[in-house]
């Protein structure tokens, strides 16, 4: 990483859901959703022991990127996906990332690691007007509650009943693609 500090790409609001690639040790990209927070600076939070956490602290950061395909969304949340080349097709915009772990503890039982996230290099790949579809923040919610299910401190029945209702809506409210995440979810997951 080249140590030079510029801007995110995007603005960040609350919690903005993002797709990271970290180098593994086998050279390849591994794929997997990041929560930014919109702190200064921005920060996030790996749970568990992760690819992501082990790379993070491996390589000292990342590659953030914002897609608004759900169904590259569902694969980095829910699957292990590996890759040849760190920025996906999908991605509008993305940010070479350098990581600080600054903090950590334990959650019901899950181990935490808290992180300092500074923008190293980024591009704008497209620019959009992005819509507001109840169907692609469906199968954003869903992959939070499917990542969940039979861990520690979130009851099981609750999470399931939510993932029922984020399918009803995404098949309702969601184009083609919300759908097809929607059949990777079901592939993915078993409630």
């Amino acid at each position: 990483m080249t140590g030079t500090r510029t801007s995110w790409p995007v603005e960040l609001r609350g919690v903005t859901e993002s797709v990271v690639t970290t180098l593994g040790p086998n050279d390849l990209w591994n794929v997997a959703v990041l929560g930014l927070h919109s702190t200064d600076p921005v920060t996030a939070r790996t749970w568990g022991n992760t690819r992501t956490r082990r790379n993070f602290h491996r390589q000292g950061g990342g590659v953030v990127q914002f897609t608004r395909d759900p169904v590259d969304f569902v694969e980095a949340a829910l699957s292990i996906r590996e890759e040849a080349e760190p920025v996906l097709d999908s991605a509008d915009a993305w940010v070479e990332i350098e990581v600080e772990q600054v903090d950590s503890g334990e959650t019901d039982g899950t181990h935490w690691e808290e992180w300092e996230l500074m923008p190293v290099e980024s591009e704008i790949r497209e620019r959009r007007i992005p819509p507001t579809n109840r169907g692609f923040a469906a199968v954003v919610e869903a992959t939070v509650a499917a990542s969940r299910l039979d861990v520690d401190g979130y009851d099981t029945a609750e999470l399931r009943g939510r993932l029922e209702y984020f399918e009803e809506v995404t098949r309702t409210c969601g184009g083609e693609r919300e759908r097809a995440a929607f059949d990777r979810i079901r592939e993915l997951v078993e409630w």
